[in-house]
């Protein structure tokens, strides 16, 4: 499997990526989250254009999982992370992590940040085996308080949420 940008002709798949991914938060008592809808088009556009969207592709150069990312406060932060259940544990998440990590380090950015449920199996908990950390209220920075803000605006602080972080010397 290759990760490559996303091309704009695939962003309708990146939606059918999403939807798939959030299915296994039904079995946590997350419908809402599994219901959510996945970010518009003009959305995933926004980042593609501006190279912050990523896929991993198949044998058959179709996506099965991708990254957003943006950059927030000096850091690369992880807007969607989403794998496709039928190729999850794999290490594509991964995979992904770390090619948007050499991407950052190339750009001067310092670290990668993300926010995430916190009792989630594959959210909180695999990040941290990945190397990022929680990080406290006093050490938010303005970019990640606004993005919790409307994360609370959209419904997601229904259940914990934790903002995260993986300075560049652990990548």
């Amino acid at each position: 499997m290759q990760i490559r940008p996303a091309a704009r002709a695939e962003l309708p798949l990146l939606q059918d990526i999403e939807r798939a991914a959030g299915e296994p938060f039904r079995s946590l008592g997350m419908a809402a989250i599994a219901d959510d809808e996945p970010p518009p088009l003009d959305l995933l556009e926004r980042y593609r254009r501006a190279g912050h969207a990523w896929v991993t592709a198949d044998a058959d150069d179709r996506p099965v999982a991708y990254l957003l990312s943006e950059p927030v406060d000096g850091a690369a932060h992880i807007e969607q992370l989403s794998v496709h259940p039928a190729v999850a544990r794999r290490g594509l998440g991964r995979g992904l992590i770390d090619h948007l990590a050499a991407v950052a380090a190339a750009d001067g950015l310092t670290a990668l940040t993300l926010t995430t449920f916190a009792d989630v199996p594959w959210n909180a908990p695999y990040y941290a085996r990945l190397g990022f950390r929680a990080l406290g209220d006093d050490e938010l920075t303005d970019g990640l308080r606004e993005i919790r803000r409307a994360e609370a605006e959209h419904g997601l602080d229904h259940w914990p949420r934790v903002c995260m972080r993986r300075d560049m010397t652990q990548a």
